[in-house]
């Protein structure tokens, strides 16, 4: 399953790759456009949350799996090329975290990324099945995702 899950990981990655090389995207627009795929993600994280483990909104599966399918999606789109040494320091909506760690240190890359991905998944299949207390329990692992990458590759 994790060789699978890394050749398809590879595979979205140089797909990614060669659209971003052909439509010759600037290190300005990779950091948007991550940028702006992890904002997406948050408001749908933030989505899931008030409804799974605030209760500030009451639950509503439909709303909770849509939330959830849309950040699987995102974590398989094959953002990491939009990862560049290029982008160190530069600025997209606003300028950059990404540490330069992030390049050196590419196994551990690799498995938290994957990691994401995985609870990512995760997430999008509790959801489909609609237990709250699921759903909240998975979001929490999703989130010991993101903080591994941030902990690791981004500035405070």
């Amino acid at each position: 399953m994790k060789k699978a899950m890394f050749s398809l990981a590879v595979g979205a990655l140089a797909l990614a790759v060669g659209v971003a090389a052909q439509a010759q995207v600037t290190a300005e627009d990779m950091v948007k456009f991550r940028q702006s795929g992890y904002t997406f993600m948050a408001w749908n994280v933030g989505k899931i949350k008030a409804q799974a483990v605030d209760g500030s909104v009451p639950f509503n599966q439909e709303q909770v799996a849509a939330a959830a399918n849309v950040i699987a999606a995102i974590a398989n789109s094959g953002m990491g090329a939009l990862y560049s040494p290029a982008t160190l320091g530069e600025t997209g909506w606003k300028e950059t975290r990404l540490l330069p760690e992030f390049f050196e240190e590419q196994d551990k890359v690799r498995e938290v990324a994957m990691n994401f991905v995985q609870q990512a998944n995760a997430l999008q299949e509790v959801a489909a099945m609609g237990d709250q207390a699921e759903v909240a329990a998975q979001l929490d692992e999703l989130s010991k995702a993101c903080k591994a990458c941030h902990d690791n590759f981004r500035a405070e």
